[in-house]
């Protein structure tokens, strides 16, 4: 799918299966979540530009590449989009974050805002929204609806597992922003879940139904 980025990285994929398994305990699928964010953290910021900074290594100077702009902007989508946020920032320790609190109505399937805090210059940096989970792509089209309203214009949208409908959906909605995923499966139920999925991210994250 244009647009959509698909991380095969053995790792990843290994770390996929891992929160799969409903066997799985509270603190392994937390920490699972955790990594993986970091390392699709690397992936999403491959393309970063960067320009040469003078250094003097205990041997000589040189000169060595250096991130350039504005510190990016970590928005997770709350509450499961939380561990993710804390394995970028492992990764990415001095980036702003967001918070974008929705949930999704049980019966309309629509999201509902209860909400929403950005750094006061969010519109001049890069945004990465993170998710666990982009199931009917509902939840992911209204946080960039809210995003581009607050006049951010560089987002990237992360998620451990996409739904083809949904990843469609954003796509159709906002085809400026890219996707990226450790999976993609091609159905929902009736409730609106991915199938075979791995369940409900954030009560399996927080132990909670």
């Amino acid at each position: 799918m244009d647009g959509l980025t698909i991380v095969l990285h053995p790792l990843v994929q290994h770390k996929l299966t891992l929160l799969r398994d409903r066997n799985s305990s509270i603190q392994l699928f937390r920490t699972v979540v955790r990594e993986m964010a970091t390392l699709l953290c690397y992936e999403v910021t491959r393309d970063l530009p960067t320009d040469p900074i003078a250094v003097e290594t205990p041997v000589a100077t040189t000169e060595a590449p250096a991130i350039v702009g504005k510190k990016l902007v970590i928005a997770p989508i709350m509450r499961a989009g939380l561990a993710m946020a804390e394995g970028m920032l492992d990764l990415v320790p001095s980036a702003r974050v967001a918070h974008i609190g929705l949930y999704r109505e049980p019966v309309s399937l629509h999201c509902v805002e209860y909400y929403f805090k950005t750094p006061e210059d969010c519109a001049e940096r890069l945004v990465i929204i993170v998710d666990p989970m982009m199931a009917t792509g509902h939840t992911a089209i209204a946080a960039i609806d809210r995003l581009k309203e607050a006049g951010v214009t560089d987002m990237r949208f992360v998620c451990l597992l996409a739904s083809r409908p949904g990843a469609e959906a954003v796509r159709a909605a906002h085809p400026d922003v890219p996707i990226w995923a450790a999976g993609m499966d091609e159905e929902l139920n009736d409730h609106g879940y991915i199938v075979p999925g791995l369940g409900d991210a954030g009560d399996r994250t927080y132990g909670t139904r």
